[in-house]
């Protein structure tokens, strides 16, 4: 990592090679600090929460599929969504179906956004733990549900659609979806606007990839939308992004820059990995203690989408 900014250290960790069926190979079958999944099955991870044992529940968004990858590098299949009639073909600006934004709730339920291009399946998707999945929302068929934020304590869901440029709320228990933000901040400029999304310090922030750039929105009592804020600009190709745990610090992933970028409070950007370390079209970041775990889904580079293991400097 010369030439860069370095705030991130690489851990080793055994890792293996996914194959088109549930099965792994052995750790030998991979480079240190990544798990390598199978392009040619549709395995581009888009999407990560992590469970309390390490292990990482991923998206596979071309596969339709919900994933855990444990700490040994083992992958297995929990769930795959059914496909449309059509194929997808009418899913808004990429014209396949996808899974997209995942989160977990504390009982262990994963929750996962799914667009096809249809009224039927669009929506927000619960997996209970040895469950199957059910749709428990529905959201327009012509819209494309990116990014899914959870507030356990005001018990909602938010869900960036990166076409129509809304974000919507879900009750926790799912239901009729409302549009909370329509912000012009939001909207797409000629592809996907408003992308990922974290609730964190009173607010949603939203990336959005078109405009280059990080949005805080306050939740404010009632659950309304404050005035959009923007936090960050010029943050070309920003896909999804977590908070380091150093108050508004974002690690950002890049996805046709092919880069993950430290980002300040005060909206400073510097690069932090590259694919020289190994990122091919990052997608997303998942943080807990000094642990990083970044997906890169290959969209562009149509080579090795993997998940890779950092470690925060000066952190353990």
């Amino acid at each position: 990592m010369k030439n860069k900014r370095v705030t991130l250290a690489a851990v080793t960790v055994g890792a293996a090679l996914v194959t088109a069926t549930p099965a792994s190979a052995t750790p030998a079958d991979c480079a240190a600090g990544i798990v390598h999944f199978d392009l040619a099955a549709g395995r581009q991870p888009e999407n990560v929460v992590l469970e309390p044992d390490g292990s990482a529940d991923v998206t596979f968004a071309t596969a339709r599929q919900v994933a855990r990858v444990d700490r040994a590098g083992r992958t297995r299949i929990l769930a795959t969504l059914p496909a449309p009639a059509d194929g997808g073909v009418h899913t808004p600006a990429l014209g396949f179906p996808l899974t997209t934004g995942i989160v977990r709730t504390g009982d262990g339920t994963l929750y996962v956004l799914y667009a096809t291009g249809t009224d039927d399946l669009t929506g927000l998707w619960r997996l209970r733990p040895h469950g199957t999945p059910e749709r428990i929302a529905a959201l327009p068929g012509n819209g494309l549900p990116n990014g899914l934020a959870l507030d356990e304590h005001r018990g909602r869901f938010y869900v960036t659609d990166s076409v129509l440029g809304t974000v919507w709320t879900i009750p926790l228990g799912g239901g009729k979806p409302a549009a909370w933000s329509t912000a012009a901040e939001l909207a797409p400029a000629g592809f996907l606007g408003a992308n990922g999304a974290k609730v964190h310090d009173g607010a949603l922030w939203v990336s959005n990839l078109d405009h280059g750039a990080i949005v805080r929105i306050p939740i404010l009592p009632g659950d309304r939308a404050g005035t959009p804020r923007t936090t960050a600009t010029g943050v070309t190709g920003v896909d999804d992004f977590a908070f380091t745990g150093r108050g508004d610090e974002i690690l950002a992933a890049l996805d046709s820059p092919n880069e993950v970028v430290r980002i300040t409070a005060d909206g400073r950007s510097s690069t932090v990995l590259d694919g020289t370390d190994g990122l091919q079209n990052p997608t997303s970041i998942a943080i807990r203690g000094s642990e990083v775990f970044v997906l890169s889904a290959a969209y562009l580079t149509r080579t090795d989408p993997n998940l890779l293991r950092t470690r925060l400097s000066g952190r353990r």
